[in-house]
């Protein structure tokens, strides 16, 4: 690794977590990609630990025909892209994000029935439903982990919107004990919007812990093309500076 950026939010879930980009010292070649990251649901019988972490923390949904109520879904369809196509393997594209592969259960591919939110119902779970993740990742931290091969300048805008774009809001309802003069239709008289400030991010933001870091450490230079320096006036230089403009 010879470059790193991140940031840290919250988004009103407790506790912290990270949007990290990496730049690797060496290029990684389409043929790399599946040794380090993968969209499979592992096999139970070989590997029970990466089974267990991936079947609870990186399948998305149920979303679309099976669950269009869920936070993902935007006019109909999921903002994630969910379901994703199967494939045997792994394709890249101009986009940034290369196609990994998905394998179909008649390629081999594993499935697993998963109930639903409501617990009522179980549905099949194949590999398109899989958010890609590091198997070594994974089996460290047990948790969700989304491992992107990224190859476009816009996941640095994606950085850095997160450090840029305010702090998380809630609605406020402020009303004194046995008032009943305040009708609780009124919602501009009862509700006000403020700042949401977990206790897990009072409390790393008061042992000043990082929110954000680059390095290297970029230092923008006052670069100019031919004649285009800047030029300063005070009140000393400014007939000098008027009678030889260059």
């Amino acid at each position: 690794m010879k470059c790193f950026m991140y940031s840290i939010e919250w988004q009103k879930r407790g506790l912290p977590h990270v949007h990290l980009l990496l730049w690797l010292m060496e290029k990684l070649r389409p043929n790399q990609i599946d040794g380090i990251i993968s969209a499979d649901i592992p096999n139970l019988e070989t590997d029970r630990k990466l089974y267990d972490t991936v079947t609870k923390n990186m399948i998305h949904g149920p979303c679309g025909a099976l669950n269009p109520s869920s936070p993902c879904m935007k006019e109909g369809k999921c903002t994630k892209k969910y379901p994703r196509g199967l494939l045997k393997d792994t394709k890249t594209n101009d986009k940034g994000y290369p196609l990994y592969t998905r394998r179909a259960p008649e390629d081999g591919g594993h499935t697993l029935a998963q109930k639903t939110r409501s617990g009522i119902e179980k549905i099949l779970v194949d590999n398109s439903w899989i958010v890609p993740y590091s198997s070594l990742l994974s089996k460290i931290f047990n948790c969700h982990i989304n491992v992107e091969f990224c190859n476009t300048v816009k996941t640095i805008k994606y950085i850095c919107k997160y450090i840029n774009k305010g702090s998380d809001q809630a609605i406020l309802n402020i009303r004194q004990q046995g008032n009943v003069n305040i009708d609780p239709r009124d919602e501009v008289q009862t509700f006000r919007a403020g700042r949401y400030v977990s206790s897990n991010e009072s409390a790393w933001r008061i042992l000043g812990l990082p929110l954000h870091e680059r390095h290297p450490t970029l230092i923008h230079l006052a670069v100019h093309l031919p004649n285009g320096e800047r030029i300063y006036f005070t009140e000393n230089n400014l007939r000098e500076r008027m009678a030889t403009p260059t």
